[in-house]
């Protein structure tokens, strides 16, 4: 029958896992660059993505008719030639979110309960009290903007602290423990409630710089801005200008428009940003949860069926 190629790398137990799966397929893993580019040009399934997948997979005779990704994001996938060749995208969405709303959580809890301030003081040996009563998640409002898999497992635990919580979402459609939900039409008029916004938004045409000057006007005063969604979704200048004037009072930011951060970016040393080096997705559970979207993918696929789980629509780009 057909070939899978896997990308990432997998034990002896998970490549028997998917030929369980897949009777009649063959399997070859090995990462992109090492390959025989033979082997990429013959697959009709592959698992991961590479730019080499372009070069070699996507002419006019090859078999290729299914891709899952390794990631939640798709926004760097060539949409127009994998739409031509009517190829079959599924991400690895649904992964992330347990670590991103615990990672959510800490930047939030390192903001109100002057974490992040106590540990550059512990650097310099001073035992400093904050000047005032430190503020409470309880009651806060928190405005969660994507609501997906990880917006909702946020909704949930945030519930549980006893927040409030607001949905914005394309769809505009209800999900367990978010209180309010928008449409992206009424995005701004939930920002401006927000003790918290959490961006968790994916890139795409409409949401490149969703975050720019007339955004971050909208937001109350003494907010926090919470990125963990896509960098090129905020305007870094619109932010920096947000953060100077005191329009928001912080920002978590665990993703940027130019990564790495250049080392002389401003945003290092200003004393009201957190940063981290887009490691919020990163779990020790990432290879076994991403495997199971692919096998359960893979026994529909190999059943004729419609692929259940996280199936790209070429119209939204995710």
């Amino acid at each position: 029958m057909g070939k899978i190629v896997c990308f990432p790398s997998l034990s002896e137990v998970q490549q028997q896992q998917i030929l369980k799966s897949a009777p009649g397929y063959t399997l070859k893993v090995g990462k992109a660059k090492d390959l025989d580019p033979a082997e990429i040009k013959e697959a009709e399934i592959i698992l991961g993505w590479s730019p080499l997948v372009e070069e070699y997979a996507l002419h006019e005779d090859s078999p290729l008719k299914w891709i899952q990704v390794w990631s939640a994001g798709v926004d760097n996938l060539p949409f127009a030639k994998l739409q031509h060749k009517n190829i079959q995208v599924t991400s690895a969405n649904g992964v992330h979110a347990i670590p991103i709303t615990e990672i959510i959580l800490g930047m939030m809890l390192s903001h109100s309960r002057w974490l992040r301030q106590a540990m550059l003081y512990q650097q310099q040996a001073e035992w400093k009290i904050p000047g005032k009563a430190l503020p409470e998640l309880y009651g806060k409002t928190a405005v969660i903007v994507g609501v997906g898999e990880i917006g909702t497992e946020t909704a949930r635990v945030l519930k549980a602290l006893g927040m409030r919580t607001i949905g914005v979402r394309r769809s505009g459609k209800d999900v367990p423990n978010v209180d309010q939900m928008y449409d992206m039409s009424g995005l701004y008029e939930a920002l401006s409630q927000g003790d918290y916004v959490i961006n968790i938004l994916p890139l795409t045409d409409d949401t490149r710089h969703i975050y720019n000057q007339n955004a971050f006007d909208h937001f109350k005063a003494d907010a926090c801005f919470v990125n963990v969604g896509r960098g090129p979704s905020v305007s870094t200048e619109a932010l920096m200008n947000a953060l100077l004037n005191k329009k928001i009072a912080f920002a978590a930011l665990d993703v940027f428009e130019e990564e790495p951060l250049p080392s002389d970016h401003p945003l290092w040393s200003m004393d009201n940003v957190l940063i981290t080096p887009h490691i919020a997705g990163s779990t020790e559970h990432y290879t076994e949860r991403a495997l199971q979207i692919f096998i359960n993918n893979l026994e529909s696929y190999v059943a004729g069926k419609t692929l259940p789980l996280n199936l790209v629509d070429y119209s939204h780009k995710y």
